[in-house]
């Protein structure tokens, strides 16, 4: 009878995994598309403001800011009002970022990219804590991966379809019609509500922001992932940051050629995804994973020193595995989040480890920007920066052996 009833819970939970899939990787794809709305048309925009281009990197250290913020409270909400709610209230912050950026002034403009960026923190948690009442085990980390592949496609989508409306109709109504996204998908989000499984007992586990970070800085798993998620996020945003400049300024790629590489990278960077998670189902090793990327990822970057000697082809296919390896790791990380955190307290951990992650995205480009100022070649800059992939190595590698110790020391008790 014990048999019937585990098999028959574990059917329910496969039955409500695709459709809790399908739905937190278009929640991802919409966020994503929401952070990127502004920099897809920023020169448009700038022009039309009387404000230089680059002001949109202010724009985006505020959206990142704010999330920071709202990752680090997300865990109180989802347990108060469960982890669907916030998604919806996630998506409400998109719909009114798009619509008051759509306005064009400056004091609404600020207002709407705080909101992104509260929808942008709080989106990860209540994700996690969703699919991990759904998800086996040892799936999540493939599960969690392609969840994560709608960061980049997201990226795709505003970097194509937000040019091409405001070429047709303006980047006003483009930023209008970008609105439709996130609301779409918030239609999708109610019909998860009557399936959200009750989180019995959630409610008295945690108190708090700070019992959170405690609980992250004393347990040596979640310590090792949460500096992950700041080494390779700030990795990842420079490579994302100064991939076309690099190849325009290093190489002297075109800027359509190095704009359209760049894109592709960021293809790279969904598959790898996908990839990189079921890499870690395979070998039963999300942090022997983790550590993997940072050494391929260190020497790709720290490779980029040399590029000016390369054939474009050569250069090309540099770009696409530094996208397929770092901008592929998120996804393992938010499944060895969900298997250490508590099993009530997913989406609060998830959420206070993820403050690292926004502060590695927030400290990244800027860094390398000062560090370009200094060295004046964007290839010692990344091959100095090379040291954050390395970093993740030694971090991933350190936590796997300590895993593994830990598994013989308890089968030889």
């Amino acid at each position: 009878m014990a048999e019937i009833t585990a098999g028959s819970a574990d059917s329910a939970r496969a039955s409500r995994l695709l459709p809790v899939l399908g739905a937190a990787t278009l929640v991802q794809v919409a966020a994503t598309a929401s952070v990127l709305a502004l920099t897809a048309i920023a020169p448009a925009v700038a022009g039309d403001l009387g404000v230089g281009a680059h002001w949109i990197g202010y724009q985006i250290s505020l959206i990142y800011t704010s999330g920071m913020i709202a990752s680090a409270v997300a865990g109180g909400l989802v347990r108060r009002h469960g982890p669907v709610r916030v998604e919806q209230m996630a998506l409400v912050c998109f719909i009114l970022g798009f619509l008051g950026i759509a306005t064009g002034r400056f004091p609404v403009i600020v207002l709407a990219s705080l909101l992104i960026g509260v929808g942008y923190g709080l989106n990860n948690p209540a994700a996690s804590e969703l699919l991990s009442r759904v998800t086996p085990p040892e799936r999540r980390n493939i599960v969690f991966s392609i969840k994560q592949s709608g960061v980049p496609l997201g990226g795709i989508l505003a970097s194509f379809a937000l040019p091409f409306l405001t070429s047709l109709l303006g980047w006003h109504a483009a930023l209008m019609i970008g609105a439709a996204a996130p609301a779409f998908v918030l239609v999708l989000c109610f019909t998860l509500t009557a399936a959200e499984p009750l989180a019995a007992g959630a409610g008295e586990w945690g108190r708090g922001l700070l019992a959170e970070q405690r609980l992250i800085w004393r347990d040596p798993g979640l310590r090792a992932l949460s500096l992950l998620g700041f080494v390779y996020s700030a990795l990842q945003l420079s490579i994302s940051a100064f991939a076309v400049v690099t190849l325009v300024h290093d190489s002297g790629w075109p800027v359509l050629a190095a704009g359209s590489l760049a894109a592709v990278m960021q293809f790279a960077g969904a598959c790898g995804r996908i990839f990189w998670g079921g890499v870690a189902n395979r070998i039963g090793g999300g942090f022997l994973t983790l550590g993997l990327l940072g050494l391929i990822g260190g020497a790709g970057c720290a490779s980029l020193y040399w590029l000016g000697a390369m054939p474009a082809s050569l250069q090309a296919a540099l770009f696409l595995l530094i996208g397929f390896v770092c901008i592929g790791w998120n996804g393992v990380l938010l499944g060895e989040l969900a298997n250490a955190a508590p099993a009530s307290g997913v989406g609060a951990i998830t959420g206070a480890a993820l403050v690292y992650t926004f502060l590695g995205v927030i400290v990244g480009p800027s860094s390398f920007a000062t560090l370009y100022t200094l060295l004046d070649h964007y290839g010692a800059s990344f091959l100095v920066f090379s040291l954050f992939g390395f970093a993740g190595m030694a971090i991933g590698f350190a936590a796997h052996f300590r895993q593994c110790r830990r598994r013989m020391s308890s089968l030889q008790e």
